[in-house]
């Protein structure tokens, strides 16, 4: 797998992971609940965004960085 590739989707889970930390602790806060479905649909779109926001900007604010 191109490196690249590899590095956009691991920032993806991270973003998707956050995601569902912050919405976690916002019921635990709130007291209130969302959907289970919800939840995972909008982590989903946050990864989405998260790994292809990155796979477009690391060659323009890195370049090759010594990859190959």
């Amino acid at each position: 797998m191109d490196p690249q590739v590899k590095a956009s989707l691991l920032w993806g889970l991270i973003g998707a992971f956050s995601f569902l930390v912050l919405i976690q602790g916002y019921e635990l806060y709130a007291g209130e609940r969302i959907s289970f479905g919800l939840k995972f649909v909008v982590a989903g779109c946050v990864g989405g965004a998260a790994a292809g926001s990155t796979y477009l900007a690391d060659p323009v604010l890195f370049g090759t960085n010594g990859r190959t």
